[in-house]
């Protein structure tokens, strides 16, 4: 049950780019195109889950057992660094025509304040399920990160989808491109706001 409530949580309820307003560069960036969008919502999606999990046994059995957690945030970004690399070695070989339409964003992925977000809250903060607050242990990390970065993945997706809707109907002058992208984002933001009664 502890993993649905994660999971929903994770997803809807504190959605990463629209409850925490983390990762609203490439959120805006990469959204002009829903196909550009889904490859870049699977691309974080692997980086965020395996870089949590990196992090998370790193910062478990190296930084607290020497108890040095004051070097969490400079190794976390060295191994976010070193995965994201890893990803564009990959895609570069086996999609082109992804890795050119990703372009800079890719990279970008490595500053992306949403990877590491997600890989400190694990450590750092405590959730509470049935009244008891405690730190995740690895598979809730796991199941976090995963969901953290599909609920990434669903506000790209859908705000990608929106923003090719705007590009076929008369906006007014003012309110083309950035300034309708961020009201847009707005008021997608308030939509998933309904989501807060639901764990």
């Amino acid at each position: 049950m502890e993993y649905l409530i994660i999971i929903i949580s994770a997803v809807f309820v504190n959605n990463i780019v629209l409850a925490q307003f983390l990762g609203i560069c490439p959120f805006l960036g990469v959204s002009n195109k829903v196909s550009t969008a889904t490859g870049m919502s699977a691309a974080v999606v692997f980086v965020i889950t395996l870089s949590t999990l990196v992090t998370y046994l790193i910062d478990h059995y190296i930084l607290a057992s020497l108890d040095i957690t004051f070097m969490r945030t400079i190794v976390f970004i060295l191994v976010i660094a070193a995965l994201v690399q890893m990803v564009e070695i990959i895609l570069k070989k086996i999609s082109p025509s992804l890795y050119q339409a990703l372009g800079i964003f890719l990279p970008l992925i490595t500053t992306n304040c949403t990877v590491l977000g997600v890989a400190i809250s694990v450590v750092t903060k405590e959730f509470t399920f049935g009244g008891e607050a405690h730190l995740l242990n690895l598979g809730e990390t796991v199941v976090y990160a995963a969901s953290s970065a599909l609920g990434f993945g669903v506000a790209m997706v859908l705000f990608a989808g929106i923003r090719e809707q705007l590009d076929l109907v008369s906006v007014p002058k003012a309110f083309k491109g950035t300034p309708i992208a961020l009201v847009t984002a707005g008021i997608l933001a308030m939509a998933f706001m309904g989501f807060s009664g639901l764990v």
